[in-house]
């Protein structure tokens, strides 16, 4: 008789969307994704960022519901569930603790074991459902709150070894978008418009080339094209630049630590990885690029299932159900 997967409910409350997903851990070790809903809050659009106290509230009005989206296109019931994970960190605090809060009374009421995931492991993880993460490989996270890049040389083993000195990388895209009337979200923004651009147009300084470390670095990046976009510079042209001169930016750190550290592998996730552009120069870079597949990039429950199904592999314990919410966590050794 053939033994049945466990199944895994991941929460990811986060910032301004509300994620559920549902992952299977097969018996030999695989994982598949059943389910991954998210819904997206729009509330923060007229204010060009997010509120923490009205995302707080739109999770609490919203999780239920995306819950039950998520348990019927798996399939299953609620019973079915061999393991609940949610993210404890790092995130905003409110809207951590209605995600953390939730999983937790769900798996003390089905009495089944509780991860408390963390949010940039779990953006790691995305990336599991296209392939096997097998270490050594580099991870770069860039998001709208983080642009992290970790050597992975063991299984649940971080070592951050570069991050952004000032803006995160889809911070900047926020921004450049705004003022250039493309609207927010702006990564998205930004890479619609640069279709019809020319990435030559705006001649962008690249930061940080002189530096020995991988390190980067997106404010002076940002002013230069606040400064540009006085200066008479066009929407398409302005985004197409910026985002090309980005790009290079987090390709070029990223090469180089790979080839200081040997490594061939590159995972890249968070909201940025979803850019087109990015995945094509990644793609030619000369690395093994794995980015996660359709609608893992951003904050989502499944990538936190597939951290949690990781966890289980990797026969680390639960009892996460002590473990409170954090706006501030290093990832390191989990």
């Amino acid at each position: 008789m053939t033994a049945s997967p466990q199944l895994i409910l991941g929460i990811d409350t986060s910032c301004d969307d509300t994620g559920v997903g549902v992952v299977a851990l097969q018996p030999d070790g695989s994982v598949q994704v059943r389910a991954n809903r998210i819904w997206s809050q729009t509330v923060h659009a007229t204010y060009g960022g997010v509120m923490p106290e009205l995302a707080s509230r739109e999770h609490v009005e919203r999780i239920d519901a995306v819950m039950r989206d998520a348990l019927a296109e798996a399939g299953i019931g609620v019973s079915d569930l061999g393991a609940v994970a949610a993210t404890s960190g790092p995130g905003l605090v409110g809207a951590l603790l209605v995600g953390l809060m939730y999983g937790k009374g769900l798996a003390q009421g089905l009495d089944i074991p509780f991860y408390a995931a963390h949010h940039l492991e779990g953006h790691i993880f995305a990336a599991a459902g296209e392939a096997e993460l097998t270490p050594p490989y580099l991870a770069l996270v860039v998001s709208g709150g983080h642009t992290h890049l970790f050597d992975v040389a063991r299984e649940g083993e971080y070592r951050l070894i570069g991050a952004t000195r000032d803006d995160a990388a889809g911070e900047a895209f926020d921004k450049v978008a705004r003022l250039s009337g493309l609207g927010y979200p702006g990564g998205p923004a930004i890479s619609e418009a640069a279709r019809s651009g020319d990435p030559k147009a705006v001649k962008f300084k690249e930061p940080m080339l002189g530096q020995r470390g991988y390190e980067f670095s997106f404010s002076g990046l940002k002013t230069a094209a606040l400064l540009a976009h006085r200066a008479g510079a066009g929407g398409a042209d302005l985004a197409a630049s910026f985002q090309a001169v980005a790009i290079k930016h987090l390709l070029r750190v990223t090469r180089r630590a790979a080839a200081d550290l040997g490594r061939s592998t590159v995972v890249v996730s968070g909201g940025v990885a979803a850019n087109t552009a990015l995945r094509g120069a990644f793609a030619h870079s000369g690395l093994r690029a794995i980015f996660p597949g359709q609608g893992l990039n951003t904050d989502n429950g499944a990538m936190i299932a597939l951290a949690a199904a990781a966890a289980i592999r990797a026969g680390r314990q639960p009892g996460g159900l002590d473990d409170g919410a954090t706006a501030y966590a290093p990832l390191a050794n989990v």
